[in-house]
């Protein structure tokens, strides 16, 4: 019987003016009829989203030129005129360097010499050929004699066309007395000076130019990521993004131009390149880049802000409030992020409410009190972050 009765001893203590009773029967603490239940903690929740979200591919890369020439003299001379200054923009055709030309002009003016005379024997040939012709007929003069004026003819003809191709190649050396842009870009330090003698065995560039429009981002994917990015390029262009760290330029957009023909063994990487407009030169030649590269959009992935999502000994997670103003622990599986987005796998549902803030004075069921978003003093003055407001 004893066992079947509820034994209850009541324990009245005057603890600070606190009225608690003692439960012998559950050992536990209760509160004492009429006081106040627990504050509910106060969050800020958003709603789970389904919307169209990209896939993409993140990494690093370099800034690379579409084409690098290194501009160098293809005659030995001394430069009489320099054209152009350190670091200056030039089209394709625009004068460089000029070298001393007076020796290349002496040259063309003998071939041209030569050729004349060799011009006017060349008619004194064909006159004696045409006056030995009908004494050959009628035996009046030897067959030894016709022969050697015919065959002077045909000699003098070749070296008319020698003394011409002597013309053209002096012509040409001629031509490399002005040197020109190949390409047009952005030219480096400008090495030779006026007055400075150069040689076409120099190892040493003139000057560099460097195509920066369009231009080119290098960088690595994994192996793994091979595949997606082949169905990407058989159903048409794969846009590509780059941001330079720590600057507030805008993002370059562009998409894979090259994609290598092998995987490095050594790092079990694929090569891939994609192309940039760069009208604004924002990209410069061995920049290092933050890259974005856009493989497919899933258009119904569920997304939630990554402030939400927290980390256990268990994985990711998330916290729901539930329609009675009560949270539920979530686990969540992270796809992937997007920005300032978090792809997310698991049991959340299009409109489900999750904790932005507050999470750390959670627990399962406990209640909470949705606060109202704090908007933002637009006559605020905004800082850069760590910056400090002095003067007041």
């Amino acid at each position: 019987m004893r066992a079947r009765l509820v034994l209850l001893m009541v324990l009245i203590v005057a603890l600070g003016g606190g009225v608690f009773l003692y439960s012998h029967q559950r050992g536990t603490a209760a509160q004492a009829p009429g006081k106040p239940e627990a504050k509910p903690v106060p969050v800020s929740v958003v709603s789970v989203e389904q919307k169209a979200a990209p896939v993409e591919i993140r990494t690093v890369g370099r800034v690379q030129t579409l084409a690098s020439v290194a501009v160098r003299s293809r005659i030995d001379g001394v430069i009489a005129k320099v054209a152009v200054t350190d670091g200056q923009e030039v089209q394709a055709g625009d004068e460089l360097f000029r070298i001393d030309d007076r020796e290349a002009q002496a040259a063309l003016k003998l071939a041209q010499a030569n050729l004349g005379k060799d011009q006017a024997s060349l008619a004194n040939a064909k006159r004696q050929v045409d006056r030995l012709t009908p004494l050959a007929a009628k035996n009046f003069t030897t067959k030894q004699d016709y022969d050697a004026a015919t065959t002077l003819v045909a000699t003098l003809q070749a070296t008319i066309a020698a003394d011409q191709a002597a013309i053209d190649a002096a012509r040409v050396t001629l031509s490399y007395t002005v040197i020109t842009a190949p390409i047009s870009g952005r030219i480096g330090t400008v090495v030779q000076k006026l007055g400075n003698s150069v040689r076409s065995a120099d190892s040493t560039a003139l000057v560099t130019i460097n195509q920066l429009q369009p231009i080119l981002v290098a960088f690595s994917i994994p192996q793994e990521s091979m595949g997606e990015l082949q169905r990407a390029l058989s159903g048409g262009k794969v846009p590509v993004s780059v941001t330079i760290p720590d600057s507030s330029a805008p993002a370059q957009r562009g998409e894979v131009s090259y994609v290598e023909n092998a995987i490095d063994p050594t790092t079990n990487t694929l090569s891939v390149k994609a192309q940039f407009p760069n009208a604004d030169e924002f990209l410069w030649p061995s920049q290092f880049v933050n890259v974005v590269m856009t493989i497919r959009v899933d258009p119904d992935a569920i997304v939630v802000p990554t402030v939400a999502v927290q980390m256990n000994q268990e994985g990711a997670y998330v916290w729901v409030v539930r329609d009675d103003s009560t949270v539920e622990l979530r686990p969540i599986t992270v796809a992937r992020q997007v920005g300032q987005d978090m792809v997310v796998e698991g049991e959340l549902k299009p409109g489900e409410k999750v904790v932005t803030e507050g999470q750390l004075r959670l627990e399962n069921g406990a209640k909470v009190a949705v606060s109202a978003a704090v908007a933002p003093d637009p006559q605020a003055e905004t800082l850069p972050e760590g910056a400090v407001k002095v003067g007041q």
